[in-house]
């Protein structure tokens, strides 16, 4: 049975052998779609073909971040070396992959291929042309797009770390930019943006550990108790985005900075190039 021939196919075995797409093509289609004996077929028939192994590590990269009106988008791309990743291709390829994304709004990555990022050019044809001049492998990782009224956003010069905020409210949105350099620095990275939001079994462990801890002491239970609240009041506090010390002004909160500007933060997404998702 044949599998149905992809750009993503296509392209990564472009990838692999660096002969044009059309005869990359042609030899899945010869096998039905299998990349093994794809890749068997052009050692056979195209003298001199040299083959990249498929593991190659794409672990460099850079993160991209797109606003369009009430849509915002932030992408990761990778890549093999740091060289390419502050290519300035390589950068403007991935501010067009976060401009498509914010303006078509793909399901996956697959269908993030087949999207138009310029007239007559989808991101498959953008990535295949990028690799046949920088020479190295490289891949769309992952994204993530967002609605809201105002948006924040920072990447970092070298485009390894990037942090998009959506918030809403009448103040200056240059607060939120702030707030976004806020969660790219801070440490630990904020697991929510309000108490209300952090997972309930986040909770429960945090709690679990804090009354251990408590109960360690020797103290009475009561006092045990209210040792416990207090490890989680301060666990919340270097936790919990509003309630952190603000980088740039360690005598308010991030709340309170906001608070004072007439703005809230309902959502962020925080971008880190290499890092392991769970």
């Amino acid at each position: 049975m044949s599998t149905p021939i992809t750009a993503a196919m296509v392209n990564e075995l472009r990838q692999r052998t660096g002969l044009p797409m059309m005869e990359c093509k042609a030899a899945l289609t010869h096998v039905g779609g299998d990349m093994d004996k794809a890749i068997d077929h052009i050692r056979v028939t195209v003298k001199g073909a040299g083959v990249k192994r498929a593991g190659n590590e794409t672990a460099e990269g850079r993160v991209a971040v797109a606003v369009d009106g009430g849509v915002g988008a932030i992408v990761e791309l990778r890549c093999e070396s740091a060289p390419v990743a502050k290519n300035d291709l390589f950068v403007a390829y991935a501010n067009q992959v976060a401009a498509a994304v914010a303006k078509h709004n793909p399901a996956t990555v697959e269908a993030l291929m087949a999207t138009e990022i310029a007239p007559g050019k989808t991101a498959a044809d953008g990535l295949t042309d990028l690799i046949g001049v920088l020479r190295e492998n490289m891949k769309i990782h992952r994204f993530q797009r967002v609605t809201g009224d105002l948006f924040g956003s920072y990447v970092h010069h070298d485009g390894t770390l990037g942090v998009l905020v959506v918030g809403s409210g009448s103040g200056d949105p240059e607060i939120l930019r702030n707030v976004s350099m806020h969660v790219a620095a801070v440490q630990p990275t904020p697991v929510a943006t309000k108490q209300s939001e952090v997972p309930a079994e986040v909770v429960t462990k945090e709690l679990e550990i804090a009354k251990a801890k408590a109960e360690a002491t020797g103290k009475p239970a009561q006092i045990a108790q209210k040792i416990a609240e207090g490890q989680m009041k301060t666990w919340y506090a270097e936790n919990v985005l509003v309630e952190q010390p603000f980088v740039m002004d360690q005598a308010t909160t991030v709340g309170a900075l906001l608070k004072g500007a007439n703005l809230d933060v309902t959502k962020f997404v925080r971008y880190k190039v290499g890092e392991i998702v769970k």
